[in-house]
């Protein structure tokens, strides 16, 4: 939902909700079945006494229940366990009133239907293991894809910004989430461990990652500080999103392949003529019914054989059964409809009062209320043999008159949501002259046309819609609960401001435009395709050299279409790129706070680049977190232009670092921090600046991404060289042709200009490794797939270097082709067959040819002292040995200002990045380009992995200590 309030504790409303403030929510009278006399303590559940035939854990203290029978109680809807002793102290609310208890609704972010282990459902609380699930990419919420349609849309609100709140009055509160918490999880309350693996127990704030039981978590302060993060992480209040008909998924920037949205029920569907045939059903039929039943129906045992049982298939309005969708119920034949009618709101998670609704048969002769006293069987005109279909209808006391509960989204009110009487002749308009008066917003100052009243559906996500001020809500709601029941619980109605507080700037970024041309030329691009229209009010930026651009909206209907338009629109046979961005106020940003940018490619490391994202965006707030995919690193760098200091971290290997750097370098003058101090998560084959920058060489999936963050906290700011490779090839003959057409079109010069400028970071190799190299990336190139591995990387340059020692190379005698000054001096080269010139010591997967210290001419290197440094290479047995540190490289010499001349055509390679370079002349120069690197702090206390928390106590002085240390120090 695009509508954002202020930050409130969602789950504790629950905790403080008295019996009064029950009756005034969305659910009424529990269901008249079970242990009722304990429904009225606010959880929601319908408690039945269970004898259990397996090992089984309590939900609320996961001891064991024991005994032989009747050990313990669970909910007929959610399949809550509990100890009878627990029962009075159940604080985890039902998935029936969950959705009740969400101030604020946000969609999550689901992830494609996949198998997750030691994992359990959020909705029936079931293992994961046996069948499809998704999950949130943002928070922990975990659901079967029969669960589905009955997730609660209570996902982290990650852009709460409104300009009525100043920094010093923002309270963060702690997001819960139940179950699935990090093994050897401990409750910060009572100290002892609250996790468990068998079974969905347990509280964690999805911000902080404090842990505590479900019972302690009220004891701890309501306010969130961030845990061991706060320092790198962006607060929500300090970030905007506008209000725009677009998916989450889609204001995330997150790429969604395929729609978890389906359920095992939409496999196929059938004719009513099929449904009430005279045949019998087919044993294909009875295997799909056994699919559809609902998640606390799955795990009985075989009731489809039972023959003292009933399975009635449950439509819950007309659209369903349009749809052929509809869930199944399992009763004994003898059981009266009232048993049905409670069986059948059980299992669409109706909480609401039994006595307000109906059961009816529908058959092939219509539809027809059956009597509660009576039993099914004796009523059902279905034949025997056939499984009856019944409606469950919404029974109306006064079809001209009821009541709408009005929400007050952003609006400033001290209040939850009115109850509101209406008729079938009220109208939109006279809906919100009711709502701003009971919300205490005096109408006479307050135009009732500067407010709308919006729809939001939860079902599945949210989804909004305008009411028009015409429009009669009272007949509204009436068709929605014919249509259908389960959508009419879950549909609430919201007063919100006509204009967005958020302010009418709306940034869209489009990319994969055709490079280097003017602004007059891309706005005539975009208007063939969007249309004169639907134009933008402004170019905020042109990236001229990536082919990218940032338009200003400041209609979100316009912004809306035009995203639309374009993200399906191709130019130059090239899909464009378009992403909505967020909008940051350095002003809300809280003192001593840091944030981090970060940069993940995706490609790198495998799978790793996909899981890293994940962990990310759900440690941190996910619009701090950027897929290079995307845009590359221009998207995240505009996003934070206006950020007075921030950090990076790229995630990937060193053509990433230097892709992030090479951006800083194009954009970075025109944002008001333009050297942010950039950290290295190293996914890539060499990584070798990570090395020199203590990052390790190589992240290989088992590592805590915690810890990196942490370690980035900690981490040092120190200055990295960079230097300026300038290549310019010898003048070659003009051609004949060319020169006649010059001649006749009048050009004044024939020559093009064909220097080329590279900037290095890490090192810049001519000769046999540069030759290596580029037989490795031609390789690449042809089968990237099978590139997925650093292992298999280097076994693929270890067999080519093995083919090079066979076979003949360019580079045999390479001290006679080239010439070498350093600082204006005239070098004799060595025999060899490359050179490297380093600016840090570390190069092809962390060999060092310079060598460790020893007393010469020169001085001791490092990669801030303005000095490159030049090595020799007889051969690949010369590489091999420096590679394995037998031996180390020829030092040639070291200076500030190199100038090559290559006498023939050579390969060489800039940072990795390989080519045939012909005959001409190289000059390297120190850049006027800094880069400030995060180093990796050396004398860095190891934390002891005991506790996978990331809550750390306000005292600094136990930072560092484990979190089991830091829980027994009491500080909150």
């Amino acid at each position: 939902m695009k509508c954002r309030g202020e930050i409130i504790e969602v789950e504790n409303k629950m905790a403080e909700m008295d019996v009064d403030q029950l009756d005034n929510s969305d659910r009424a009278d529990s269901p008249a079945t079970g242990l009722s006399a304990y429904d009225d303590r606010g959880h929601g559940h319908s408690f039945v006494k269970k004898t259990f035939h397996k090992p089984t854990y309590c939900h609320h203290c996961t001891d064991m229940l024991w005994g032989l029978i009747g050990q313990g109680l669970v909910c007929e809807v959610c399949n809550f366990v509990v100890h009878e002793k627990c029962l009075r102290t159940v604080v985890s609310a039902c998935s029936s009133i969950a959705a009740s208890l969400v101030r604020n609704p946000v969609a999550h972010c689901w992830s494609e239907p996949g198998q997750f282990k030691r994992k359990f459902c959020n909705v029936c609380r079931k293992r994961l293991e046996d069948s499809l699930a998704v999950r949130c990419e943002i928070c922990e919420y975990y659901a079967h894809l029969d669960c589905h349609d009955f997730v609660v849309s209570d996902c982290k609100e990650c852009a709460i910004y409104s300009p009525t709140i100043t920094r010093a009055s923002v309270v963060h509160y702690h997001h819960w989430r139940e179950g699935n918490l990090p093994a050897n999880s401990k409750c910060l309350a009572c100290k002892k461990t609250c996790w468990s693996s068998e079974c969905l127990a347990g509280m964690r704030c999805e911000w902080c990652g404090l842990t505590a039981h479900a019972s302690c978590h009220r004891l701890l302060p309501a306010e969130c500080n961030f845990g061991s993060l706060r320092e790198i992480m962006l607060p929500s209040s300090c970030l905007s999103m506008p209000r725009m008909d677009l998916s989450v998924e889609t204001m995330m920037g997150m790429s969604k392949k395929t729609s978890p949205n389906f359920t095992v029920t939409d496999r196929s569907a059938r004719t009513i003529s099929e449904d009430w045939s005279s045949s019998g059903d087919s044993r294909n039929d009875d295997t799909e019914e056994r699919e559809r039943r609902s998640p606390r129906e799955r795990d009985t045992k075989d009731r489809d054989k039972d023959t003292e049982s009933e399975i009635i298939r449950v439509f819950d309005g007309n659209a369903s059964m349009k749809r052929r969708l509809y869930r199944t119920i399992s009763v004994p034949k003898n059981a009266p409809a009232q048993a049905i009618l409670e069986a059948a709101l059980k299992t669409f998670h109706i909480s609401d009062d039994p006595k307000n609704y109906y059961v009816a048969e529908a058959s092939e002769f219509g539809e027809r209320e059956l009597d509660e006293s009576k039993p099914i069987r004796a009523q059902l005109k279905t034949p025997d043999g056939k499984r009856p279909s019944i409606f469950l209808r919404y029974k109306e006391s006064d079809p001209d008159k009821g009541h709408i509960k009005v929400y007050p989204g952003c609006l400033k009110v001290s209040s939850g949501h009115k109850n509101i009487t209406v008729t079938s002749e009220s109208t939109t308009e006279d809906i919100i002259r009711t709502a701003l008066k009971k919300f205490g917003i005096d109408v006479h100052d307050s135009d009732p046309s500067r407010y709308r009243l919006i729809e939001v559906l939860l079902d599945k996500g949210v989804s909004e819609r305008t009411l028009a001020h015409n429009d009669k809500p009272w007949e509204l709601i009436k068709n929605c609960r014919k249509e259908s029941l389960r959508q009419n619980q879950m549909t609430r109605y919201y007063l919100q401001q006509r204009e967005d507080p958020h302010g009418p700037s709306i940034s869209l970024f489009v990319g994969n435009l055709p490079t280097g041309l003017s602004q007059r030329q891309y706005e005539k691009i975009l208007l063939d395709i969007v249309g004169k229209q639907n134009k933008w009010v402004r170019f905020d930026v042109i990236y001229y050299e990536y082919g990218a651009l940032v338009l200003d909206f400041s209609s979100a209907d316009k912004a809306t279409r035009v995203f639309n338009i374009l993200k399906d629109a191709v130019f130059d046979d090239k899909q464009l790129l378009v992403l909505l961005l967020p909008n940051i106020q350095p002003h809300m940003i809280p003192e001593n706070t840091n944030p981090l940018l970060v940069f993940v490619n995706v490609k790198s490391g495998g799978c790793q680049g996909l899981n890293l994202i994940t962990s990310f965006r759900k440690l941190l707030n996910p619009h701090q977190v950027f897929n290079l995919e995307n845009g590359g690193p221009l998207p995240g760098l505009y996003v934070f232009r206006n950020v007075p200091y921030y950090k990076i971290l790229a995630c990937g290997g060193d053509g990433t670092v230097g892709w992030v750097l090479s951006c800083l370098d194009n954009v970075g003058q025109d944002a008001i921090c333009q050297s942010p101090p950039l950290s290295i998560l190293p996914l890539g084959t060499g990584n070798d600046l990570a090395r020199v920058l203590r990052w390790g060489p190589g992240y290989t999936g088992g590592e805590d991404p915690l810890s990196y963050l942490r370690d980035v906290i900690d981490a040092e700011d120190i200055k990295l060289d960079r230097w300026t490779v300038i290549f310019h090839p010898n003048e070659k003959e003009q051609d004949d042709v060319k020169v006649a057409i010059a001649n006749d079109t009048n050009s004044a010069n024939t020559n093009e200009d064909t220097t080329t400028i590279f900037v290095m970071n890490n090192y810049f190799g001519i000769g046999i490794d540069a030759d290596i190299s580029l037989d490795f990336h031609q390789a690449r190139e042809e089968k990237p797939d099978k590139f997925n591995s650093r292992l298999h990387n280097k076994k693929v340059y270890v067999q080519m270097s093995l083919r090079k020692m066979v076979n003949k190379h360019p580079c045999k005698e390479l001290h006679r082709c080239i010439k070498l000054e350093v600082d204006g001096k005239l070098v004799e080269l060595p025999p060899c067959e490359g050179i490297i010139i380093l600016n840090i010591l570390s190069w092809g997967s962390g060999a060092n040819p310079w060598g460790p210290e020893k007393e010469d001419q020169f001085q001791k290197p490092t990669h801030y002292d303005g000095n490159l440094e030049v090595v020799g290479i007889t051969g690949v047995v010369h590489m091999a040995q420096i590679h394995s540190g037998l031996r180390t490289g020829i030092r040639v010499a070291q200076g500030g200002h190199l100038r090559i001349t290559l006498l023939t055509d050579l390969p060489v390679q800039v940072d990795g990045e390989p080519w045939i370079q012909p005959a001409g002349q190289v000059v390297v120069l120190r850049s006027a380009l800094k880069a400030t690197m995060l180093k990796k702090s050396k004398n860095k206390i190891r934390r002891r992995n005991t506790e996978p928390s990331i809550f750390f106590p306000e005292n600094d002085g136990l930072k560092a200590q484990s979190p089991s240390d830091e829980n027994s120090s009491g500080a909150l």
